[in-house]
């Protein structure tokens, strides 16, 4: 068996154990109770799908979410931890709104925005709650957890973010460049692999691979004792 090989399969390997310990009791990671964190609903209208439900999401984002919110310069009716509440309540799982408010806990060292209802880390816990499946708030709430140095934690939501990705190439890949930023060098190879056999082949995270000196080729089907059977 080639050293590609081996590390694939031990990628692989370490992905499921993260998932299986992800799932059993709990299916996701929450570190409040959902109680603390505020029930989803009932609302007046939505909560929305930022996957599915674009036209309301875009008319939510034209009222509370303009350039100027999303770059932290300043509110459109309100304080800007006011409008993110605002877009969070209604779109629970709305990815750059999620980005923002990480980046806006950086900004303020953590400390609790005027505006917001919750903490930093309970609009992850609603977003999940909200829809479990959706493996790009998984990643977003994965880099949050990594900024605190909660490896384990982090490594379970990518593993659950990889599993729901099911087929989804560009999912794959960036789950990918988020183990290499992490230095989880075999996680990420097997993402690219995975991205790539499912037709998504952007370069950087190869590249990236190869600059580490992380990068091997995907093994064929069969692998190298097929080769050799070769005539």
């Amino acid at each position: 068996m080639t050293r590609a090989k081996r590390l694939l399969i031990a990628a692989m390997a370490a992905t499921a154990a993260y998932v299986a310990a992800s799932f059993p009791t709990r299916a996701l990671a929450q570190t409040k109770e959902a109680n603390a964190c505020g029930a989803i609903g009932p609302l007046s209208e939505g909560p929305y799908d930022y996957r599915t439900e674009r036209t309301r999401v875009a008319f939510i984002e034209g009222n509370h979410f303009q350039p100027q919110v999303e770059a932290l310069v300043g509110g459109v009716s309100g304080p800007i931890g006011a409008e993110l509440q605002y877009v969070l309540t209604f779109v629970p799982n709305h990815p750059r709104v999620l980005l923002a408010l990480i980046r806006y806990g950086e900004k303020l060292k953590w400390v609790q925005a005027p505006g917001l209802k919750y903490s930093y880390e309970c609009y992850f816990d609603r977003a999940i709650r909200f829809r479990p499946d959706d493996a790009i708030v998984r990643m977003i709430y994965a880099t949050y957890l990594n900024k605190f140095s909660r490896t384990s934690e982090a490594l379970s939501q990518l593993a659950y973010a990889a599993h729901v990705a099911n087929d989804d190439g560009f999912a794959h890949y960036n789950v990918g460049l988020i183990y290499l930023d992490m230095k989880r060098y075999d996680l990420a190879l097997a993402e690219a692999h995975k991205a790539a056999s499912l037709g998504f082949e952007r370069p950087e995270l190869r590249d990236k691979l190869k600059a580490a000196g992380k990068w091997h080729e995907p093994v064929p089907a069969g692998g190298a004792d097929s080769e050799k059977s070769k005539p």
